[in-house]
């Protein structure tokens, strides 16, 4: 796991927690009009189907509930910006309780508890109350952040699977997945030589060398927040997003295929 820097960036925990409802909120409205057979059908994310995706959503909210109820760890042991480089310690966790959630008849039913079990475990919670995660105790506010990651991303697979499905994604939740995402990067490959615009949500700079302070940098990568997102998570890959215009990259040093993805 990359060493975390200290973090710079900081987030409004109420803007937040609306962010990360509001997500789920465009999900479930999604999930509870989809048929049978749209919930049959494949995905990206390897033999899951939609039914499974979306049963996988339901974990974005029900896992701070679930944690909320256990003993409050003594010490952080989890930065914020440790947790886009563990994630992938967990993912056969993370699989066999997805597939045992989407085997419940009722996925309408399961959002609806997943939602107001989350409602009911906030209320009685202090600033910086400390959780136990499957990577070791961090705040809660920080959890939350990552939850934007988890809906925004799936929800991109969510409408990358249904044809014409096309969930909305919050604001607020697409700004703080994407920055989290490149603020990562910064971590993963430190240095000043390339400055990484994700308008109008991030700028970061990252990859050793010399660093810009006046100017125009001379390497510069600009993209959109939903293509970096997919770049960042190994949704799409570096050739395929310049070929299709959807990344600009300019400079010598500017050339990011070997530093994604970010997460997997």
């Amino acid at each position: 796991m990359p060493p975390a820097k200290k973090r710079t960036r900081s987030y409004d925990a109420a803007k937040i927690r609306t962010a990360v409802l509001a997500q789920f909120g465009n999900v479930r409205e999604a999930v509870g009009a989809l048929e049978p057979e749209q919930l049959a059908l494949p995905t990206r994310l390897g033999s899951w189907t939609v039914r499974e995706l979306a049963a996988h959503l339901t974990m974005a909210l029900g896992g701070a509930t679930r944690f909320l109820a256990m003993p409050e760890p003594a010490a952080r042991e989890v930065a914020l910006l440790d947790w886009p480089f563990a994630t992938a310690s967990a993912a056969a966790q993370v699989d066999e309780a997805s597939r045992a959630f989407a085997a419940q008849e009722d996925l309408a039913g399961l959002y609806t508890r997943t939602l107001a079990d989350f409602e009911a475990a906030l209320p009685d919670v202090t600033a910086g109350r400390l959780m136990p995660t499957r990577f070791g105790a961090m705040t809660l506010e920080d959890f939350l952040v990552t939850r934007t990651v988890e809906l925004i991303v799936h929800t991109d697979d969510l409408n990358d699977a249904v044809p014409g499905l096309d969930v909305p994604y919050d604001r607020q939740a697409l700004a703080a997945c994407t920055r989290l995402l490149a603020d990562a990067l910064a971590v993963k490959v430190p240095g000043g030589a390339v400055e990484v615009r994700i308008p109008p949500f991030a700028v970061v700079q990252c990859v050793e060398g010399p660093r810009h302070t006046r100017g125009t940098p001379p390497n510069v990568v600009e993209t959109d927040p939903l293509t970096w997102i997919r770049l960042a998570t190994g949704r799409s890959d570096w050739k395929t997003a310049l070929e299709a215009a959807k990344v600009s990259a300019s400079g010598e040093r500017a050339d990011l295929a070997a530093l994604l993805p970010v997460m997997s």
